[in-house]
């Protein structure tokens, strides 16, 4: 399953803000544990391992 969906920059900019207040509610202790388990609920949700591992790429690059 791939979908070629996007976002709109202003719901871009509202997902930005829910993860940042997520991050922030997790707290240091549990930020790295919490995106773990997001990108994995993430990637069920995209259902597709190529996709996914390309999305992991794109991240990386430019840190």
């Amino acid at each position: 399953m791939s979908t070629s969906a996007s976002l709109s920059v202003p719901h871009l900019e509202q997902v930005y803000d829910a993860l940042a207040t997520a991050i922030d509610a997790a707290g240091p202790d549990k930020s790295e544990l919490f995106l773990v388990k997001l990108a994995l609920l993430n990637a069920n949700a995209l259902g597709d391992v190529a996709a996914f591992e390309a999305q992991v790429a794109a991240a990386l690059k430019d840190l």
